[in-house]
């Protein structure tokens, strides 16, 4: 059963979340720190180019399945039009209200 964004704990998260499935560029910017750190499968990765190639330019959208209780982990089904939809595991580092870093990867 799919968590709605409402539902999700942490603010920052849900902004995040949101801002990735409506494909909004500035808000997506905006739930990050400046500086702001990303990996996919335990690989470093340069967020502008990760998330342009992964999110944007592919239509990406997560359906959340899963969250702890500090809302700083989730499960979700993610799609894009590259890979298709598969099980992904996200972990958020918030700082200041805002995500720092997010690591991404299959669940």
């Amino acid at each position: 059963m799919t968590i709605a964004l409402d539902k999700l704990t942490e603010p920052a998260v849900r902004a995040f979340v949101r801002a990735l499935n409506a494909g909004d560029r500035a808000a997506f910017t905006a739930a990050l720190t400046p500086g702001a750190t990303m990996s996919d499968d335990g690989s470093d990765r340069d967020v502008a180019d990760w998330t342009e190639r992964e999110i944007f330019s592919s239509g990406g959208h997560m359906d959340i399945q899963k969250q702890t209780h500090d809302g700083l982990r989730l499960v979700a089904d993610y799609r894009n039009d590259t890979w298709g939809e598969m099980r992904t595991a996200w972990r958020f580092t918030v700082d200041g209200g805002k995500i720092s870093r997010f690591e991404t990867g299959q669940a």
